[in-house]
């Protein structure tokens, strides 16, 4: 029986160690990454020391690789203080050949095109009044044409409201063209000073688009908690250019694009490795958020949006399909 228990404590000894072995090398690789490409030169120190600490204290002994992952999201984001860290345990990885652009390209297509690139509805509400609901920013590649339909539905509304409420950021790209839709001439919206290139890139709006712009028109966006990152930049441009109104809460506030890394073939990290400032305030909503020009509870959003524009058209006395007996109704019908 002691030889049993001792095989089986040998055996437990071989497994704590290789992973022991394993957790270092995965750590070890983040803070590098951290040190070469993170904004701030200096936080890899606070990243080693962390690692060290938990190391020491035994917080990532007897973890499965998803909950290692998870923790040091954890771990990461708030000691460095930075909501954009992520580590994903990646189930089943295998490293890839070299692909071309075009079958990257197509690859995240495949997946994005599930979602229909984030275009979860797009509705005329009563009131002649557009609707966008968006959920996430895909690559302007594949999302053109969808973004141009959706904004061609939405054309001849007088108002629009685009809901953001569940988006969850993305891409940079489709982000500025997005916005272009809203500028009536190509604009420089920020600047983003990439840490590891040691570059700074002027980033603007488009002045020409395949779907129709939607310009001199009242937009309002909504926002809640979950409304990060691109999605984030996208209500505080508009309200900054005073081209919307944004109605919600306040978001998280992550501003800075990020690179993605895989370590030790099992692990994706995302890494913030820049930092973007608005030419009108030369900040951005890293940390702060974007404040809503009407702060409401989220499920409250589109209600208190539709019901102001209703207003809206009582007042100015703008056209619709609707009577203004009807008008009056739906708002009674709103407010109840």
């Amino acid at each position: 029986m002691k030889k049993i228990l001792t095989g089986i404590s040998f055996f437990h000894s071989l497994v704590f160690y290789a992973q022991s072995d394993h957790n270092k090398a995965v750590l070890s690789d983040i803070t590098e990454k951290v040190k070469s490409y993170y904004i701030d030169k200096e936080a890899y120190k606070k990243v080693d020391s962390l690692f060290h600490n938990e190391s020491k204290k035994g917080s990532f002994n007897s973890l499965s690789k998803k909950d290692f992952a998870a923790l040091l999201t954890q771990k990461l984001r708030i000691n460095i203080n930075d909501k954009h860290f992520f580590v994903k345990y990646l189930e089943n990885y295998s490293p890839k050949k070299a692909v071309s652009e075009k079958e990257r390209e197509e690859e995240n297509n495949s997946h994005n095109r599930l979602e229909n690139f984030g275009f979860e509805n797009v509705l005329r509400l009563e009131g002649n009044i557009g609707y966008i609901n968006f959920k996430g920013f895909a690559s302007p590649q594949s999302s053109e044409k969808t973004l141009a339909a959706a904004m061609n539905f939405i054309a001849n509304t007088h108002s629009l409201i685009i809901d953001l409420r569940e988006n969850g950021g993305g891409d940079n790209e489709m982000l500025l063209l997005f916005c272009s839709y809203f500028f009536d001439k190509k604009t420089a919206l920020y600047t983003t000073y990439l840490r590891n290139k040691d570059e700074t890139v002027i980033n603007s709006t488009q002045s020409e688009v395949s779907g129709q712009k939607y310009l001199h028109k009242k937009v309002y966006i909504l926002t809640s908690k979950k409304s990060f990152s691109a999605a984030e930049g996208f209500a505080y441009f508009l309200q900054e250019h005073k081209l919307a109104e944004v109605i919600g809460e306040k978001t998280e506030g992550a501003a800075n694009p990020v690179d993605h890394f895989i370590i030790q073939n099992q692990y994706l990290l995302l890494v913030p490795a820049g930092q973007i400032k608005s030419f009108i305030s030369h900040k951005n909503w890293e940390h702060t958020g974007v404040t809503p020009d009407q702060e409401v509870k989220a499920g409250d959003a589109l209600k208190v949006a539709h019901l102001k524009i209703l207003k809206n058209i009582l007042k100015t006395e703008t056209k619709t399909e609707l009577s203004i007996p009807e008008i009056k109704n739906l708002i009674d019908k709103l407010e109840q």
